[in-house]
This record gives structure tokens, sequence and C-alpha cells, in this order.
């Protein structure tokens, strides 16, 4: 089975950057991804967070689409309770339309931050389940031109009016949203980043329920994961410290801290935080080419499938794209794989 990989740019500002330099970050990886292989390129929805510049991922990918060729792009995802379903369509088809073949809309439900800010995004949101489900519904049905409820019996429909519509794949860290991807015949990709806990489970389950749908006639599925591989040691036990430290800091709700490798290294875990540590090491795999190697087609595996979603944090941006050269060679994904430098030739 021949391994596939996309990337997660989660548009990170690296510590002593500013989302000016993040953002041209992204545009430098979104090249280099194309070039070495790489299926498919998302970007999140995260607000009100200071260490993350990625607020609107429909005009991003709108940026980052126009300066490649072949790669996929798309959202990692769209959090569905904070927008108007027909703004998401409209956003999306239009997507489509400019980069035919080659959009994918990520949808979610969580707020992307915290709910306050998520409440002054959509007035309306109420945060039901059921409520999102009903905009899954409505929301194939603009993209399909189907008359539903939701548009009114076919009466609005999604602008502008194309042949193509956007794959839509749902996000899930949790076993309740892939029945749902199986009800609606979307695609499915798990968060093992989120939630290291039931991925193997849930993608079974979406296996065995799924129904077809006009975009999907069978199961479709992607693992995401953190990770870094470098063939220095130093580097990988330096990522993997901060790594560490930073989710640990995210699960106490200090979304915009910033850690060094010389805090990282420096904290005093208490025994019940070190296991919160050991725990979360589940959520990453960080290593040199052959440990990562075999850790991610070990992860492929378990999953059954054959695409990983890849997202990296490093203080170094040389590093990160370094990260992605490698695991674009260790999986072949492209017979030409030109080196980060070559790109600014």
């Amino acid at each position: 089975m021949q391994l596939q990989l996309s990337v997660l740019d989660q548009t990170p500002i690296r510590r002593g950057s500013n989302a000016f330099e993040a953002l041209q970050e992204s545009i430098q990886l979104a090249r280099l991804a194309d070039k070495l292989g790489y299926t498919r390129y998302w970007v999140s929805e995260h607000h009100n967070t200071a260490t993350l510049a990625g607020a609107a991922p429909e005009v991003l990918i709108a940026r980052l689409a126009a300066g490649t060729e072949q790669i996929r792009f798309g959202s990692g995802g769209i959090m569905l309770p904070n927008h108007s379903t027909l703004k998401v369509a409209e956003n999306f088809r239009l997507l489509e339309g400019l980069y035919p073949g080659r959009i994918d809309l990520g949808i979610g439900r969580a707020p992307g931050g915290d709910r306050l800010t998520a409440q002054l995004l959509n007035p309306t949101n109420t945060f039901d389940p059921q409520e999102y489900i009903q905009q899954i519904a409505t929301l194939q049905a603009f993209l399909t031109d189907t008359p539903a409820d939701g548009n009114i019996d076919g009466k609005v429909r999604a602008m502008p009016f194309i042949d193509s519509a956007p794959a839509i794949w749902m996000l899930t860290s949790s076993g309740e949203s892939a029945f749902v991807a199986a009800h609606f015949g979307l695609a499915l990709s798990y968060a093992q980043f989120i939630n290291p806990v039931g991925g193997p489970s849930a993608m079974d389950a979406y296996r065995q329920r799924f129904r077809s749908s006009r975009q999907f006639s069978e199961p479709t599925g992607s693992v995401g994961i953190f990770a870094f591989c470098s063939e220095d040691e130093q580097k990988v036990m330096e990522v993997q410290a901060i790594m560490d430290y930073r989710l640990l800091s995210f699960e106490k709700g200090n979304y915009n801290e910033q850690p060094g490798y010389e805090i990282a290294r420096k904290y005093n875990y208490s025994p019940g935080e070190w296991q919160r540590v050991l725990f979360n090491r589940n959520r990453t795999i960080v290593g040199t080419p052959d440990i990562v190697r075999e850790k991610m087609t070990g992860l492929a595996q378990s999953f059954g499938v054959n695409e990983l979603v890849i997202s990296t944090f490093t203080d170094h941006f040389e590093d990160r794209l370094r990260s992605y050269e490698l695991l674009a060679g260790l999986f072949a994904l492209n017979v030409q794989r030109p080196t980060a430098a070559a790109l600014d030739s």
C-alpha cells in the first residue's frame, strides 16, 4: 500500500515572529508541498488565539492555491456552527470554480477557540448538536443543487453555478462524528493529534455504517498527527520536549504561550503532569527517519487508511521545511524532491 501524506497547516506564529511572517511561511510551505508530491494541503480555523494566524481558511486557501499546480487545498476545517451554511457553500463553490477538482471542504463542530468568541461569530449559535446535523444536510443540498428544507426546496442556490463541487470531509476526534460522516456519505479524517484514544474503532464504525453519496461511493479516510522528522537527534529531542510542554499547556488553557527549548527542558513536571505527557505523546510522531517511517506506517495500518495528514511545529522554519522534505523522501511521494532552498531560485 502506497502511503499518501498531506499537510495540516495551522499557520503557527513562531516564537519571536509575527502573523505576517507566519502567513508568508504558509505560502512557501504550500509551494514546497506541491512540488514534493503531497496529496492535499489543509488550513485550520482558529479564533482569539495569538499563536495562530489562520482565522479565515477560505481566504488563505485562495491565496495558497494560486501559487501551486496540482496539490488539493482545503479547510481542516471550517467550524460550521460559526457560520452561515449558505455562505460556506458559496465560498467553497467559488474556490472550486477557481481551482476545479482541487478543493476540499473539511468541516467540524468545535468552536475553534473559546465559546464567547464563537457566540460573537454567530450570535444564533446555540451549540446544539442537532443544529450541526441540520447544517450538514443543508450544506450537501446546496453543493449538489438538491431541493431540501434548508434551501427552501431549491428556491435558494449557492453561487456560482458550476458542474463540480468541493469534496466534503468531516473532521472528528470522537466516534460520534464518525457515525454522522457515515450517515451522510462524507469522507472522514480522524484527529489523532487531538484525541489518541479510540480512533481505529471510530474508523471501523464509519466503514461499517457508510452510506454512499453523490461524492463518495465508498468510505474514504485519513488520520491527522503532529509529526516531526530530522536526521539530527538533538533537534528531535528539542522538538519533543517543546511539544510535551506545549500540549500540556494547552490542556491548562494556556493557548498563547510560545515555549522555547530552555523553558521546556527546565520545567519540573509533577508525577500527574508527566503521566499526561506520556499520554500526549500518542498524539505525536517525533524522531529520526527510520523511527518516523515505522511509526507512521503502523499508525496508518492501525486505522486501515492510506493517508496521513501531518501538522508540524518547530522553533525554526527551516526545520519545519526539512521535516516535510524528509517525510516526502521516506514515502517516495515524488521522484523529484527539491530542497527548500531551491524554491527561492
